[in-house]
Parts: structure tokens; sequence; C-alpha cells
């Protein structure tokens, strides 16, 4: 059973598992409705959102405040005794900035990246992200990039950045340290979109410094798009390289089912 309205798409399971997941995609921009869908079929309650370009909502991945995320969430606590966030690309940066400043029991980034990058909009470039109204420090782009392939790959053009401002890039690292509950990574060694496994493993270290322990999958052959058991690629989107084959996606996706039902505490149809 779903309920759509006002750019969120609410999953419910018939057999409750007792877990609620703020879904969230990345920059499609896209209501995650297919995979709320699946996620509730096994058990959990999912609220897939929109987070910018829907109604009163940002036109872009640019100055997001992170109040809409931890509004949503504070909705899925008022029932369940388990909550959890996760996100896909620009969806993961934003479940592993949020979880690093509110507590979820468990975060799930797909594709992830280590630091919080900037976004343009009406001729501007700032964070991804705001907390009370303040933009959160965020790693700039190269003005000098161009794309040399069609469709663009932008995975050079992560790293240049990466590289270009090493001081800026620390500033912007996610404190993923602070995030309370487990955190599961899943990463496509043929991303290339931008280098997730090197962001993935970023991830790790930081958190291993403070005694903190991260799940991470991953598969060589694998692209930027993981498909969970019973998923398809999703059509459209912006045209990019995005790396690996239907095939690996499909892998990644089944290596990292386990895990991610363990975590939302979901069951077999």
């Amino acid at each position: 059973m779903h309920h759509d309205v006002d750019d969120v798409h609410d999953a419910y399971p018939i057999i409750p598992s007792g877990t609620a997941v703020l879904l969230l995609a990345g920059s499609s921009g896209r209501v995650e409705t297919h995979r709320a869908d699946l996620l509730a079929a096994h058990g959990a309650r999912v609220r897939a959102i929109r987070w910018f370009g829907g109604v009163g909502q940002r036109p872009a991945p640019h100055d997001v405040p992170l109040e809409l995320f931890f509004d949503h969430l504070d909705v899925l606590r008022r029932d369940h005794d388990r909550v959890a966030i996760m996100g896909t690309s620009f969806g993961a940066e934003a479940a592993l900035v949020t979880a690093a400043v509110q507590p979820v029991d468990a975060t799930i980034a797909l594709s992830p990246p280590s630091v919080v990058w900037s976004g343009f909009s009406a001729g501007n470039w700032s964070s991804h992200w705001t907390l009370d109204g303040t933009p959160l420090p965020a790693v700039a782009f190269d003005p000098e990039w161009t794309p040399t392939d069609d469709p663009p790959e932008y995975l050079g053009l992560y790293a240049r950045s990466l590289e270009r401002d090493p001081d800026a890039a620390a500033a912007a690292a996610i404190a993923v340290e602070d995030i309370s509950g487990e955190v599961l990574l899943v990463a496509g060694g043929d991303d290339r979109v931008w280098p997730s496994i090197r962001f993935s493993d970023a991830i790790v270290s930081r958190r291993a410094a403070q005694g903190k322990i991260t799940m991470l999958i991953t598969l060589p052959e694998a692209g930027h798009r993981v498909l969970l058991p019973g998923e398809t690629a999703p059509e459209g989107g912006t045209a990019m390289a995005r790396g690996g084959t239907p095939d690996a996606d499909r892998r990644l996706g089944s290596l990292a089912w386990g895990e991610i039902s363990r975590l939302l505490d979901l069951r077999a149809r």
C-alpha cells in the first residue's frame, strides 16, 4: 500500500518489520517510488521524498536545508522504534551528512561521496547543504575542466577538484565519525561518475580512526547505479557515463541485499 502527496511517496508494509526508512534519490531529483515499494514489500515502512525541485523546495542541489530531512525523520520516529536513512549518490551525501547531525539507527549509502560538494543555481555556486541557514563547507569544482567524452564522464572532474584544493577538501569532509548508528556503504569499482571506492575507503578510514566499524560492499565491475534484486535501471536522468553493466550493477545490489535486509529487518517475501 502506498500514498503520494506533495513530492512524498509513503509505502507501507502488509506485515511491518518495525523499521522505517527515509529514502533519497540522487541528482535525478526523482522520488524513488519503485525502490520504496520494494523495501515495503519486505516489511519496511518507507518514505521516499523529492528533496529539490519540488513544491516550495530549492530548484537544484544547492543550499538545501538539512532541516528538511530532520523533519521527515521526526515523522517516521513517531511510530517506529528503528529509523534508517538510505540514499544514492547525492542522496547518499545527504544521508551521511544528515546522520552525522541527527541520530538514526542505520545509514545506507549507495555510491557515496566522502565530502560535501558544491551546487549551482541562478548563477551562483554554494554548498549542497545548509544547517541553521549556514552553508556547510564544500568542495568547489575545477572551472578549467571540460568533458572529452560523449556522454560525459565526470570521474576526472571530481578527482581533479579534490586535488585542486586539499585544504578545502579536508574542511568539507563529512563528519562520518559522528554517525551513531550502523553504516553500510555500497560502491562499484567501475563508477564513472565519481570515485565512490576512493570515497568509501576514506569514510571507512575516518570512522576507524574513532574506533567505529563501517560495512563496505564493492564489486570491481559495477558502476554508479546499484540495482537491488527485482530492480531495473531507471530511464531518463542526466546524460552521463555511469560505468558498469546492468548485470554487474545487479550483482552488486544482490551482494548488498543481505546487509540491507539485516539493517532494515527485512523479510523474505
